[in-house]
């Protein structure tokens, strides 16, 4: 049998444990924001003003933000053909993508699949070179013939820094947000239908 003794024992050094473990990691594991900031499997990867520290979809926790911040868009898009082909071709219809592109390509090197829809979004809605977008958002060179702002791709940037840069006249931070708001829906509908 257990004496009283004994459970307060134990009580206190659980206590003592937990305290330690939160003083080390005070938001939770990996530190401020924990996996969600930082991509991880069940949180985001991007917030609207661009930082990394919620999802290419803003704070919205949904069917797409878990495909979108699990993998690459390149594997998800890969795993899922369906999803894929509704994807490509609701974008394709909106005029947001050109016949032909293989949304794949397209979206390789970035963090997620909610990162790239959104950079889609932004480079229709501000008329910014997608090819300059990406190269800002994932830190690679620009592709031959795109006409970019020197530096571009220099270093990887958030979506919001990106549009500060290459459109320092637009409102980033909305912008943004509206982006994303407009890639969850792709994703979200594209989903329904795969």
């Amino acid at each position: 049998m257990i004496s009283k003794s004994n459970i307060l024992t134990l009580a206190t050094a659980l206590c003592f444990a937990a305290a330690t473990a939160l003083a080390q990691h005070p938001h939770g594991p990996g530190g401020a924001g924990g996996a969600a900031a930082a991509g991880g499997p069940h949180g985001p990867a991007m917030s609207a003003a661009g930082d990394h520290s919620s999802m290419g979809m803003g704070s919205t926790h949904s069917s797409a933000s878990s495909h979108s911040s699990a993998s690459s868009p390149t594997s998800v898009l890969g795993n899922n053909s369906k999803l894929d082909s509704h994807l490509t071709s609701n974008l394709q219809s909106k005029g947001l993508l050109p016949a032909g592109t293989d949304l794949k390509d397209a979206c390789s090197g970035f963090r997620n699949l909610g990162q790239c829809i959104a950079a889609i979004h932004v480079s229709h809605n501000l008329n910014i070179s997608f090819d300059c977008l990406k190269a800002d958002m994932t830190g690679g060179a620009v592709p031959q013939g795109a006409t970019c702002p020197a530096g571009t791709g220099a270093n990887k940037m958030s979506l919001g820094k990106s549009i500060q840069t290459l459109s320092p006249n637009a409102s980033a931070k909305t912008e943004a947000k509206t982006a994303q708001k407009q890639a969850n829906q792709d994703i979200q509908e594209a989903e329904k239908n795969s």
